[in-house]
């Protein structure tokens, strides 16, 4: 694999002049990877997980941090300035974007983590998301094209046949093509129930697929030469509802018998959407008008497939909002250190300046120190997650079916809580951010703004944070019967056990085990009452989620805070570092945590104030 980045030819078009630029948090990043998580002895139990060595992981986060500093976090303003252009039922993506998608392919990024059959490097799925991780802070809008075609492979690798894997997947690993999720349509999103499109059957085994898609991302751009659409219609005779859902695989170009690309299918995009953010992503209409298709997976089975698309899409989400953590807190540090405004309310800081540093001042410290407690506490939260999709990957590799139904179960509990909590953590550090530069923020030069019209999205597509609460409380929770948040409480006993006797741990774990006792119990009080009351459950759902968000982080930050004290005895030159990592969490566990309290208050409320008004009380005042 060729690490080395490769040097666009003329340069990328420049960076705005006061846009934050984007610096990957290695430290922080390996700290979790070697000190928390301890990833080297997590891969050597994974077939072909001995490749990732030491130095192996050492050289592609340097050379991921290069690519994403040098090359695409610099078209991140300007693509956000021009957008993606509609013509001819064509999309160009903005200046300099396909050069540096070449140079991605170049070396060899797209097929980090998948299949070395394939063209792959079969290197963990993991290392794959700690590239995506850099990828999508340095410029999300652009890393929605390959981050969409990952998706779209582990589909056709899960479900596809042999066939299926032989045709699409080498192209797609190398990045030559890339993919798209086909789900929503004009009258139905969450619900996909409703959706209308239709396959047709051939003689040949293949399908004529006809409907209208909306909201596609990357539905139709010039990065690649030919973009698979993973789609989802009904079959003649299917039963309504859920129930009657195909997955089909719908090529833009169609192909031969050996995989050459032939003449253009009966798919086009209709228009691209003028959006709030991510200006750079072509969000398309899509219609499909006999366009020829092949089935992936059983019929009527479509959306049991589509999930592990979704869910692929759902933690790439969870990913956008550390970015957004991430990268609106690298642009309040360094402005909230150069911008003087008012003396310290302690005393004179500066004395040689007209007045002191914003960093002084305690609420523009509240706020660098949420962006930062929000973005080191989601990656923590990121990483776990990618330890469970590590072992699920090896026992599918391995056809071990119920340990993979084990951490699928384990993953599937966490999966809401980190698309929902981490973007709505992620969208509250931008407009942190964009509140430390204060008017400053609210003009485009200086990429604040940016981050809060990207970010906001996150909260939405893949799942609204409605719809993720709901997935949370009523099917994890209520419906499996509390198997899995018993699972995952329990590993927080075990650490408590474990650290309560530690002197410098105590106040963490004293505070951790009250909040336990306390989300099981009110786990519980919930269920109880859901059972008298159904509308308990959608009344409840978003407070109890970020109720559990909140203290799941807190969980991963009294984790950290034990290894930084632990390293900080032994590793002298990065005490800075770890005092800093401690005393985060500190003000993690004294000003975030406690807004659990007024969290169990309103998620505990009945459902009668939301409830009781009629229709008619909705009135506009007419």
């Amino acid at each position: 694999m060729a690490f080395a980045p490769v040097v666009l030819s003329g340069g990328s078009p420049k960076l705005g002049k006061h846009m934050p630029a984007y610096k990957a948090p290695l430290t922080d990043m390996k700290f979790l990877i070697n000190d928390v998580f301890e990833f080297q002895d997590h891969y050597q139990n994974l077939r072909g997980g001995e490749e990732a060595t030491p130095e192996m992981i050492d050289a592609i986060l340097e050379h991921c941090a290069k690519f994403c500093e040098n090359e695409i976090s610099p078209l991140n303003q300007s693509g956000d300035e021009q957008g993606c252009r509609f013509e001819d039922r064509k999309v160009a993506t903005p200046d300099g974007w396909k050069q540096a998608y070449d140079q991605y392919v170049e070396g060899g990024w797209q097929g980090l983590s998948f299949p070395v059959e394939y063209g792959g490097q079969g290197l963990p799925l993991s290392l794959g998301v700690f590239k995506s991780e850099m990828i999508g802070t340095a410029n999300w809008s652009w890393g929605m094209y390959p981050g969409l075609s990952q998706g779209a492979m582990n589909t056709i690798l899960m479900h596809g046949d042999e066939k299926q894997k032989d045709c699409y997947m080498p192209p797609m690993v190398e990045g030559r093509w890339a993919g798209t999720m086909c789900l929503t349509e004009p009258q139905c999103g969450t619900d996909l129930g409703q959706v209308k499109t239709r396959a047709l059957p051939q003689e040949d085994g293949s399908y004529l697929v006809s409907g209208t898609k909306i909201f596609i991302s990357s539905g139709e751009h010039d990065m690649t030469e030919n973009i698979i659409h993973i789609v989802l219609a009904r079959l003649p005779g299917a039963p309504e509802g859920t129930n009657g859902i195909s997955l089909f695989i719908v090529p833009k170009v169609n192909l031969d018998e050996a995989g050459n690309l032939l003449e253009r299918n009966q798919v086009y995009c209709d228009s691209i959407e003028k959006k709030m953010g991510i200006h750079g992503s072509s969000t398309c209409v899509m219609n499909f008008d006999g366009a020829k298709g092949y089935l992936i997976g059983e019929e009527n089975k479509g959306l049991h497939c589509m999930f592990t698309f979704m869910n692929t899409a759902r933690i790439g989400t969870a990913i956008q909002g550390i970015g957004s953590s991430e990268l609106a807190y690298q642009g309040s540090v360094p402005y909230a250190k150069d911008r003087l405004s008012m003396r310290s309310l302690t005393g004179t800081k500066q004395p040689d300046k007209v007045a002191d540093a914003l960093i002084v001042h305690p609420d523009v410290r509240r706020m660098l120190l949420t962006q930062k407690a929000f973005s080191e506490g989601g990656r923590a939260m990121l990483y776990f997650a990618c330890q469970l999709a590590d072992k699920m990957m090896d026992c599918h590799a391995k056809g071990d079916t119920k340990n993979y139904d084990k951490y699928d179960d384990e993953l599937g509990f966490l999966t809401p809580i980190l698309k929902a909590f981490l973007t709505e953590a992620g969208s509250e550090s931008a407009n942190l951010g964009m509140q430390v530069y204060g008017g400053h923020g609210f003009i485009k030069e200086w990429g604040m703004e940016q981050i809060v019209r990207d970010a906001r999205i996150s909260t939405l597509y893949e799942g609204t944070t409605g719809v993720q609460a709901l997935d949370l409380l009523g099917r994890k929770i209520l419906l499996g019967k509390l198997k899995t948040f018993k699972g995952f409480v329990g590993q927080i006993k075990v650490f408590i056990k474990q650290h309560e006797n530690k002197k410098e741990m105590k106040p963490f774990i004293k505070v951790l085990k009250r909040h336990l006792r306390q989300w099981q119990w009110n786990t519980v009080k919930i269920a109880y009452k859901a059972n008298k009351n159904r509308d308990m459950v959608g009344s409840a759902s978003v407070d109890y989620l970020m109720y559990s968000g909140y203290i799941v982080m807190a969980y991963f930050w009294a984790k950290m805070a034990d290894v930084a004290y632990t390293k900080m005895k032994s590793e002298k030159g990065l005490t800075p570092f770890y005092v800093a990592k401690i005393q985060t969490a500190e003000f993690y566990f004294e000003r975030i945590l406690p807004r659990t309290l007024s969290l169990q208050k309103t998620m505990q409320a009945s459902p009668k104030s939301l409830m009781g008004m009629s229709e008619e009380g909705f009135s506009l005042g007419e």
